[in-house]
C-alpha cells in the first residue's frame, strides 16, 4: 500500500528539509562551478522492498521516492528526513536550478521549500566570498546564530522522525488488517458464487411454478365461460324446425336442475355463496402468486383481504399485481352483494314469517283453539278467569286467517286476560304440518270452533279436523273439544274420535235452554252464572275423608260448595247427579259439587244442630195447556218441537212465525226426522210473515201467548250484529203491540224506577205487558244484552256466550259434559226455581243448610236463592249455617228431576 500525503502533516517550508532518495545522495560529486545542474528524471521509482511488502505478510523497512507527474494521484515518497538551517547571504544571491523545474505538480506543490534548500547547498560549497573586516564580524555573528538554529532545527526534525516512525508502523498494521480482511472476503465471495448456483436454480424453478400457477388461474376462470359457450352451442344444434315433438333445450335442463336444487335444499344458496368465495380466494391468490414474489400462503392470505376489503387493493405496485388485486377485488365487491342479498332476504323471511304467525310453537300443558268464529271473545274470556288461580296460561288460536288480523281483532276485545297470553297463528287445522307447528301433541285440550255459515259444511270440516288429530304420530296428551251445529252429525264425529272427543252441540244446548228459560223466567241468569267461571261452577274431587258417609250428610260438610252428585267408581266413573240420601260414599268415589273455585272449599265435620223439619205443602205439578210462539226459523226447529211436546201440557199450541212457505217448512221438519202426526202434546200452528214488519205482527194474537222465543232466524244468524238487530226490532214491536192490546191500568203500575225509565213512559207500558207474557230473546253479540238489561222488558238467552262458557268449561274438566248434558236432556235432572211456600212459611228463621235437608224430601237439592226484593240470584250461598228470616216472594234454585 503507498504512503499518501494524508498519512501525516508536511513540515513547513522554512524548517524542514525533505532527503531524496539514496541514488540521489550518492552521485559522484560535480564540478564547483554547476554549469549542468543535474534534473531529476520524471521516470516514476519504486523501490521493490515496497512491492514486496504489499504483497507479503510482513512489511519491508524500505521506503521508495517517487518524482513522476504522469499520474496525479502517485505521492512523493521519501527514504528520510534530515534537518539543515539555510541562511541566506546578504552579498550573493541563491539561484534555484533549472532541473528543478522539471519536479511534478504535486511534487513542486507539497515540498518547493525543500528542493530551494538541496539546490542552495549545493551551490553555497563552491560559491566564492569577498573578504571586508565588517563583514567577516557579521558572518561569523550570523554563523553562531545559524549553527544555534540548526541545532534547535534538527532537534525538532528528530523528534517529528520518531513520531512518523511510530505513525508509519501503525499504518502497516492497518495495511495488514485490511489486507487480512480483503482475503477472507474474497474467500467469503467465492462461496456465495458457490451457493448462488442452486439458488439462481431454484428461481428459475420458482419462476416456472409462478407461471404454471397463473396459467391455471386463467384457465379455470375461462372454463365457465367455455361451458356456457358449449351449453348454447349444443342448445342451438339440438333445435330442428323439422321435429315434430320439442326437446328441450340442455340450457333449459341445466337451469332447471339449478332451480330445483336451490328449491330443495334449505342451505343450498349459502352452500353455493360459500364456495363461490372459496373459488374467488383461490384462483385470486394462485394469480397473485404468478404475479408477485410472496409465497403461496401469503398470497391466498392478501387474495382474502382483497375479497374481504375491496380498499386493500391501493397498496399494490405494479402492473400485474394492480390488474389481479383489482379483479379480485370486483368479485370480492360481487360476492359481498350476493351475501347481503342473501342476509337480507334470510331476514326478510323470517320477519314474514313471524308476521304470517308461521313459526313454531314452544309450549306445553296449553289450550289450542282451532278455528274461529263469533264465540272466540266470550271463549277467550272464559278461559283467561279460569287461568286467573294458576298465575296466567296459555292460549294459542291457529285459524285461516291472517296473523296480524287475529290479533288486532283479539287486541279490540274488550276485557282484561288476567295474565294469559294468547298466541295466534296462521294455518289450517286439516295440514298436519300445521298442526305440528302449534304443538297439537303437548296441549292439554284442543277446542275446535264451528265455522259461521252452513250447518252440514260445519260439521263435515270439523269431522275432518278430528281424523286430522287422530292422525298425529305423537298421540294427544288432551282431550278434543268439538263445537257442533247439527246434533244428527254428533254419532258420525264420536265414532271418529273415539274416547277423545267431547261434543257440544250448539244449537241444541242453546234452544232447548231458552225452552227452560220461557217456562221458567229468571233461569237464563243462573245459567249464566253457573256457566261462567266468574262467579261459581261445577268442580269434581275426591276427598278420602268422606268415605262412608251418607250423601244426606254429605250435603252439609261444605260450608264453601254445594254438593251435587257422586262420580262413583264403582259404576264406573259414570256421574250420578242427584243421587239417594242412603247413597254411601265408597272407597274411589268423587263428589261433584258447585264452588267458586277449585281450592275454594273443602269438607267440614258435620254440624250437629240442623233441624230438619216439615215441608208446609205438597208441590202440585200444573198441567194447564200453554200457548207458545216461535218467531224466525232455526234450522234445529225440529229438536225444539220435539222437546216442547215432551214439557208441554196436552192440548197445547205450538206458533211458528216466519217467512219459510208453509210447504217448505213442512219439508224441511220432515227431512229433520219430525213427524207431525206423533206429537202429543203440542199441536202446530203456521203463520208466514216478516217478524220486523208491524202489519205481520198485528195479524197475530200476541196477548194471548204465555211465551215468545225470539229466535235468531237461519238467513242472519252469520252476522251476530243484524241478527240481534232483527231480534230487538221484533221485541219491541211485539211489547208496543200487547201494550196498546192490554188494558193498561194505572193503579198497577208502582212508583218503581227501572234503570232510567219512569212511571208512565212507553216503557211502562211495556213492562207491565211483560208481566203477562214471557218472552225470551236470543242474543248473539254480549254488547246487545245491555239493551236489555237496561229496559226490563224481556229476558235474553246469550246464545254465543253460553255456547262458549260451556266449551270452557268442557275444557277445563270433560267430565263436566256429562252433567251438562244431563241437565240439558229431556229426561233426567235439570235446573228448576221454586217458590219459597214450598220449603218454608212467612216469617220463619231457617238456616240454609235446614232449607236443604227441607228439599231432600222432595229429593231436590237447593244451590240458591233469590230474594223478593233483589234482582240477581245467589248461587251457593255463604254462611250456609246462620239463622235468617225468610219471605214468600223469595224464591230457590235446585235441581231435580223432570216433571
Amino acid at each position: 500500500m503507498s504512503l499518501d500525503s494524508e498519512a501525516g502533516p508536511s513540515p513547513p517550508c522554512s524548517r524542514d528539509w525533505f532527503f531524496p532518495s539514496p541514488t540521489f545522495i550518492h552521485a559522484p560529486a560535480a564540478s564547483k562551478t554547476l554549469t549542468n545542474p543535474r534534473r531529476f528524471s520524471t521516470a516514476s521509482r519504486i523501490s521493490k522492498s515496497f512491492i514486496s511488502a504489499s504483497r507479503s505478510p510482513k512489511p519491508s523497512p524500505v521506503n521508495s521516492f517517487s518524482t513522476s507527474t504522469s499520474s496525479p494521484r502517485r505521492d512523493t515518497k521519501y527514504a528520510g528526513i534530515r534537518r539543515r538551517v539555510v541562511f541566506d547571504r546578504p552579498t550573493e544571491r541563491l539561484q534555484k536550478p533549472d532541473g528543478l523545474d522539471n519536479v511534478s505538480g504535486t511534487q513542486s506543490e507539497n515540498v518547493p521549500d525543500a528542493c530551494d534548500g538541496i539546490a542552495v547547498g549545493k551551490a553555497s560549497s563552491k560559491m566564492r566570498f569577498i573578504a571586508y573586516p565588517t563583514d567577516r564580524i557579521k558572518f561569523r555573528w550570523q554563523m553562531a546564530f545559524s549553527v544555534a538554529l540548526l541545532i534547535i532545527a534538527f532537534s525538532s526534525l528528530l523528534q517529528k522522525n520518531l513520531s512518523f516512525h511510530s505513525q508509519v508502523n501503525d499504518l502497516r498494521d492497518q495495511v495488514v488488517n485490511l489486507n487480512m480482511k480483503l482475503r477472507a472476503c474474497t474467500l467469503l465471495d467465492s462461496m456465495d458464487d458457490i451457493n448462488s448456483i442452486p439458488q439462481q436454480s431454484d428461481q428459475l424453478h420458482n419462476k416456472s411454478l409462478k407461471n404454471s400457477a397463473l396459467i391455471v388461474s386463467l384457465a379455470l376462470l375461462s372454463i365457465p365461460i367455455l361451458v356456457l359457450k358449449y351449453v348454447d352451442y349444443v342448445s342451438n344444434s339440438r333445435r330442428s324446425t323439422d321435429n315434430i315433438l320439442e326437446e328441450v333445450s340442455l340450457h333449459k335442463q341445466l337451469a332447471y336442475r339449478v332451480d330445483v336444487f336451490l328449491s330443495v335444499h334449505p342451505y343450498a344458496k349459502p352452500l353455493a355463496l360459500l364456495v363461490a368465495t372459496l373459488l374467488l380466494i383461490c384462483l385470486g391468490g394462485l394469480a397473485l402468486f404468478g404475479v408477485t414474489d410472496d409465497n403461496l400462503a401469503d398470497c391466498l392470505w392478501l387474495s382474502w383481504t382483497y375479497v374481504a376489503d375491496s380498499g386493500n387493493h391501493a397498496n399494490s405496485e405494479g402492473m400485474g399485481p394492480r390488474l389481479v388485486s383489482v379483479s379480485i377485488s370486483f368479485g370480492g365487491m360481487l360476492i359481498f352483494a350476493m351475501m347481503l342479498g342473501l342476509v337480507s332476504d334470510s331476514i326478510s323471511e323470517k320477519l314474514d314469517s313471524l308476521r304470517k304467525g308461521r313459526s313454531e310453537v314452544v309450549e306445553q300443558n296449553h289450550t289450542l283453539i282451532l278455528g274461529w268464529s263469533d264465540k272466540l271473545g266470550s271463549l277467550l274470556n272464559q278461559l283467561s278467569i279460569a287461568n286467573e288461580s294458576l298465575g296466567g296460561g296459555i292460549i294459542v288460536v291457529m285459524a285461516e286467517r291472517d296473523k296480524e288480523e287475529m290479533e288486532l281483532d283479539i287486541g279490540k276485545m274488550e276485557f282484561d286476560f288476567k295474565g294469559t297470553s294468547v298466541i295466534c297463528r296462521s294455518g289450517s287445522p286439516l295440514i298436519l304440518a300445521d298442526l305440528k307447528k302449534v304443538s297439537v301433541s303437548k296441549a292439554r285440550a284442543i277446542i275446535i270452533l264451528a265455522e259461521d255459515g252452513n250447518a252440514d259444511q260445519s260439521d263435515a270440516r270439523a269431522l275432518r279436523t278430528v281424523l286430522s288429530l287422530t292422525g298425529v304420530k305423537e298421540g294427544l296428551r288432551g282431550h278434543i273439544v268439538v263445537e257442533l251445529s247439527d246434533l244428527d252429525n254428533e254419532v258420525l264425529v264420536k265414532l271418529v274420535g273415539g274416547d277423545l272427543v267431547e261434543t257440544v252441540v250448539a244449537h241444541d244446548v242453546i234452544g232447548r235452554l231458552m225452552i227452560q228459560c220461557a217456562r221458567q223466567p229468571g233461569l237464563a241468569q243462573i245459567w249464566e252464572d253457573i256457566l261462567g267461571f266468574e262467579n261459581c261452577e261445577f268442580y269434581i274431587k275426591r276427598w278420602p275423608q268422606l268415605d262412608g258417609m251418607a250423601f244426606e250428610d254429605v250435603l252439609i260438610s261444605f260450608p264453601d260448595a254445594i254438593p251435587c252428585g257422586i262420580k262413583a267408581a264403582s259404576h264406573g266413573g259414570k256421574i250420578i247427579l242427584n243421587p239417594d240420601d242412603s247413597y254411601i260414599l265408597q272407597e274411589g268415589d268423587e263428589v261433584l259439587v258447585i264452588a267458586e273455585d277449585d281450592d275454594s272449599y273443602s269438607p267440614t265435620t258435620v254440624p250437629m244442630q240442623v233441624w230438619r223439619g216439615n215441608l208446609p205443602k205438597d208441590f202440585i205439578v200444573p198441567k194447564s195447556a200453554e200457548r207458545i210462539l216461535l218467531c224466525g226459523w232455526r234450522r234445529d226447529m225440529e229438536d225444539m218441537i220435539m222437546v216442547l211436546d215432551a214439557f208441554l201440557a196436552p192440548e197445547s199450541e205450538l206458533w211458528m212465525f216466519n217467512e219459510v212457505a208453509e210447504k217448505e217448512r213442512e219439508k224441511k221438519l220432515i227431512d229433520g226426522g219430525l213427524d207431525v202426526n206423533r206429537l202429543v202434546n203440542i199441536s202446530l200452528v203456521n203463520r208466514e210473515g216478516n217478524a220486523v214488519i208491524r202489519r205481520h205482527l198485528e195479524s197475530l194474537p200476541l196477548e194471548s201467548f204465555d211465551s215468545i222465543l225470539i229466535l235468531a232466524d237461519e238467513s242472519v244468524e252469520d252476522s251476530a250484529i243484524q241478527a240481534d238487530s232483527r231480534s230487538l226490532a221484533t221485541l219491541l214491536l211485539i211489547r208496543d203491540i200487547q201494550a196498546k192490546r192490554l188494558p193498561y191500568r194505572e193503579t198497577m203500575v208502582q212508583q218503581v224506577y227501572r234503570g232510567s225509565f219512569s212511571q208512565g213512559s212507553w216503557i211502562g207500558e211495556m213492562q207491565q205487558a211483560s208481566d203477562k207474557t214471557v218472552i225470551i230473546s236470543e242474543i248473539l253479540d254480549p254488547r246487545t244484552k245491555n239493551l236489555l238489561s237496561m229496559s226490563k222488558i224481556s229476558d235474553y238467552v246469550l246464545s254465543n256466550e253460553l255456547v262458549s262458557m260451556a266449551l270452557a268449561m268442557v275444557a277445563e274438566d270433560r267430565q263436566i259434559n256429562d252433567v251438562l248434558e244431563e241437565l240439558f236432556a229431556e229426561e233426567g235432572n235439570e235446573m228448576h226455581i221454586r217458590q219459597a211456600d214450598l220449603y218454608l212459611r212467612e216469617g220463619e228463621e231457617l238456616s240454609f243448610y235446614e232449607i236443604v235437608l227441607r228439599a231432600r224430601q222432595r229429593r231436590e237439592i237447593v244451590i240458591g236463592y233469590r230474594l223478593g226484593n233483589t234482582e240477581r240470584a245467589v248461587i251457593n250461598p255463604p254462611a250456609k249455617n246462620e239463622q235468617r228470616k225468610w219471605s214468600i216472594a223469595d224464591v230457590f234454585v235446585v235441581i231435580a228431576e223432570k216433571e
